[in-house]
C-alpha cells in the first residue's frame, strides 16, 4: 500500500479502512487489540514521510505493528494473524522487508535504533531509524541506557512516544500546548541551533552561563525536560489522532537530522468504543461480539495462574512476611488480587525485572520471603540478577514461573522453554513443579519454607485433572504414582506427568509413572531403586531438552555408572512458532498418540 502520493482525506479513509480490519479479525481470531487501534494515525504517518523501503522501522515490543502489517502486503494474509503457519502478532522480518527485527520483548527498540544509525553512518547512507515506543516500555532500564549514548552521539534518529497511559510530565495547561507546538516549529529549532552556535558558545564564560540558565528556565515549562537533559531534542505532547499534526510534526523530525522523540498522546482501543481509555481487559483478546463486546465464554476450568493467586493469598493471610512483586503483569500473573488485598506487601514494578527480583533480594536479607512472580519468558531479562544478587548470597526468594511451556500464538519470543535449562545450572538453586492444582498449593507451602532460592514452574491455562492423591513436597523427593510390569519407566515433570499418563493410558502395556517433581536436587535414592526394575526411562516436560530435565538425569545415571537407555521428549533444539497449542504440539510429535508410536 504506497501512501506517499495520499491526501489527507485519502489518508483519513485508510485509517477508517485499517481500524475496521483490525476489529474484525481480531474479534474472530483474537490478538493484541487496544494498542495496534491506538497507534493507526502514527503508523500512517510514519508511511506517509518516512521510506519503509530503506529506513528501518522499529516497533517496541512490536503488538501495535498490525497496521504496520496491513500497509505492507498483508492485508488478506491477516486473516491467519497468529494462526499456526500464519503470520505473526509481532514484526518477524522472514514475513516482509518491513518488518526491521523481531520483537516482542520491551523496550529494545532505541537500542536496535543506535545499532542501525551507527551502521548507517559507516556505510555512508542517507537513511533514518524510526522508533515507535508505548510509555510502558520508558519503565524499563534499557530504554535509559540507549537514550544516555544517543543524547551523546547525536545520531539522527526519530523516536516516537506513543503515550496512552501516563504522562512523562504533566503539562501546564494551555500553556504548556501552546509552547511545545511553538518549540517544535521550524524557526525555533533553526534559531535554537543559530544561538547556541553562534551566540552562546562565544559569550564570556559569565555570560554564557546566564544564556544557558534562561534557556534551561524555559525547558521547565514544557514536558519534555528529561529528554532534553540527555541531549535529545523533544517535540510535543502532539495529539496522536490528529493525522495533520502528527505528519507535520514527524516532517519537523525528519528534517532536524538529530536525535528527537516526539510526544504524542493516544487512546488505546481508538475506534472501538468498548475498548477505548485504559481497559486492560482489552490489551490482550479473545475472540468476542463485535456488536456486544463479550467475549466468547472460556472453559470453565481454573487457570493455574488463579489456582497460583488464590493459593498464594492464603499464605499471605497466615504470613505476615511474604511480600511479593510482579514487573508489569499483575492481572497475568495473578498478583492483582494480592495488591488489592496487601497494598504495602504486593507490587508491580512496571517493566523491570531486574530491579524486580534485585529489590527482593534485599527483602529477603531483611526477613521477608519474597515470592517473585513473572512469565518465563521474561524472567529471562533478569538471569544476572538471579545469579548475582539471590544465588550467590543463597537467599530464600521464590520464583513463582508462570506460563512455563508453550504459550501458544505469541510465538518465538514468548514460549516458555528455557527457564529449567538456565536455572539448573545456578548453585544454591532448588527447581521444581507441581502437575496439578493441589500439588501447585502444596509447592507453595514448600517455598516458603525452603532455606535456599526456589523456583516452582507452573503452565498456561489449567492443569489436568488427574485421580492421583496429592501430598505435601519434601526437598528432592519424587512420587511413583503406578508400577508398572513392562519395563518402562515414564518420568512426567510438572504438566509433563498428565501427558505422561495420557500417553500410558493409550498403550497396550501397563507402564510404571513417576512424578520426579524436583529437578534439583534429584531423588536419586529412588532413581537408583527404580533402575532396577525398569531399563527403559521416557522423559516428559514441558521444556528445551538441552540442559533440561532429561539432561539432569543422564548426569546422575552417568555419574552413578547407571545403564538405563533414556529417551526425552522435550523440545529440541530450536525456536518454537507461534499458533494453537495442541497444532504446534502436534507438529512437534509430542501429542500422547504420536508418542505412543514414537515409543512402539
Amino acid at each position: 500500500m504506497e501512501l506517499k502520493d495520499k491526501n489527507l482525506k485519502e489518508l483519513e479513509k485508510i485509517c477508517q479502512d485499517i481500524r475496521e480490519r483490525i476489529i474484525d479479525v481480531v474479534s474472530k481470531k483474537g490478538g493484541h487489540f487496544s494498542s495496534p487501534l491506538g497507534a493507526v494515525e502514527l503508523t500512517v504517518a510514519m508511511h506517509k514521510v518516512f521510506d519503509v523501503k530503506k529506513d528501518p522501522f522499529i516497533y517496541d515490543v512490536s503488538h501495535q505493528c498490525y497496521p504496520h502489517k496491513l500497509i505492507n502486503g498483508r492485508w488478506d494474509d491477516f486473516e491467519t494473524l497468529r494462526q499456526y503457519n500464519g503470520i505473526s502478532g509481532f514484526t518477524k522480518p522472514n514475513e516482509s522487508n518491513a518488518d526491521f527485527f523481531v520483537a516482542g520483548h520491551s523496550s529494545t527498540s532505541i537500542s536496535l535504533a543506535i545499532g542501525a544509525a551507527k551502521a548507517i553512518k559507516l556505510k555512508g547512507e542517507d537513511r533514518i531509524p524510526v522508533v515507535m515506543i508505548g510509555d510502558g516500555s520508558m519503565t524499563a532500564g534499557m530504554v535509559y541506557e540507549a537514550l544516555n549514548e544517543l543524547g551523546d552521539r547525536k545520531y539522527p534518529v526519530v523516536i516516537i512516544l506513543n503515550d496512552n497511559e501516563m504522562s512523562i510530565a504533566k503539562p501546564i495547561g494551555s500553556i504548556s500546548k501552546y509552547l511545545s507546538k511553538i518549540l517544535a516549529g521550524k524557526f525555533y529549532q533553526n534559531f535554537k541551533d543559530r544561538v547556541d552556535r553562534n551566540i552562546i558558545q562565544k559569550l564570556p564564560e559569565g555570560a554564557t552561563y546566564l544564556a544557558k540558565k534562561i534557556e534551561e528556565s524555559m525547558k521547565l515549562i514544557t514536558p519534555g525536560i528529561i529528554f532534553e537533559e540527555m541531549g535529545i531534542d523533544y517535540i510535543g505532547p502532539i495529539d496522536g489522532h490528529n493525522l495533520e499534526e502528527i505528519i507535520e510534526t514527524l516532517q519537523i523530525a525528519k528534517e532536524i537530522k538529530k536525535p528527537v522523540i516526539v510526544h504524542a498522546r493516544t487512546i488505546k482501543g481508538k475506534g472501538y468504543e468498548f475498548a477505548e481509555g485504559q481497559h486492560e481487559i482489552w490489551h490482550g483478546v479473545s475472540p468476542f461480539d463485535v456488536q456486544t463486546g463479550e467475549f466468547a465464554k472460556k472453559s470453565s476450568a481454573k487457570a493455574a495462574t488463579a489456582v497460583y493467586a488464590d493459593a498464594l493469598l492464603e499464605l499471605a493471610k497466615k504470613y505476615e512476611n511474604i511480600v511479593g512483586v510482579t514487573a508489569a503483569m499483575p492481572s497475568g500473573t495473578g498478583i492483582d488480587k494480592l495488591m488489592k488485598e496487601f497494598p504495602t506487601r504486593f507490587w508491580d514494578v512496571a517493566i523491570a525485572e531486574q530491579h524486580a527480583v534485585t529489590s527482593m533480594a534485599a527483602m529477603a536479607k531483611e526477613g521477608f520471603k519474597p515470592f517473585i512472580t513473572i512469565y518465563s519468558t521474561f524472567l529471562q531479562r533478569g538471569y544476572d540478577q538471579i545469579i548475582h544478587d539471590v544465588c550467590i548470597m543463597n537467599l530464600p526468594v521464590v520464583f513463582a514461573i508462570d506460563r512455563a511451556g508453550i504459550v501458544g500464538n505469541d510465538g518465538e519470543t514468548h514460549q516458555g522453554v528455557f527457564d529449567i535449562s538456565f536455572l539448573r545450572v545456578l548453585p544454591n538453586m532448588i527447581l521444581c513443579a507441581p502437575r496439578d492444582d493441589k500439588t501447585l498449593e502444596y509447592a507453595l507451602e514448600f517455598g516458603y519454607e525452603a532455606k535456599s532460592p526456589c523456583a516452582i514452574r507452573y503452565p498456561r491455562g489449567a492443569f489436568a485433572k488427574l485421580n492421583y492423591e496429592a501430598t505435601k513436597f519434601e526437598l528432592g523427593k519424587a512420587q511413583l504414582l503406578k508400577e508398572g510390569s513392562s519395563k518402562k519407566l515414564f518420568i512426567g515433570y510438572g504438566a509433563g506427568v498428565s501427558r505422561a499418563l495420557q500417553t500410558e493410558s493409550l498403550h497396550n502395556e501397563d507402564i510404571a509413572v513417576l512424578d520426579l517433581r524436583f529437578v534439583k536436587p534429584l531423588d536419586e535414592q529412588l532413581l537408583k531403586e527404580l533402575s532396577l526394575k525398569y531399563d527403559q526411562w521416557y522423559i516428559f516436560s514441558d521444556s528445551q531438552k538441552q540442559g533440561g530435565v532429561g539432561s539432569a538425569i543422564l548426569e546422575f545415571l552417568n555419574k552413578e555408572r547407571i545403564c538405563v537407555k533414556v529417551n526425552s521428549f522435550e523440545y529440541e533444539d530450536e525456536f518454537i512458532g507461534h499458533g494453537d497449542t495442541k497444532l504446534v504440539e502436534e507438529s512437534l510429535g509430542l501429542l500422547p498418540s504420536q508418542l505412543v508410536n514414537k515409543i512402539v
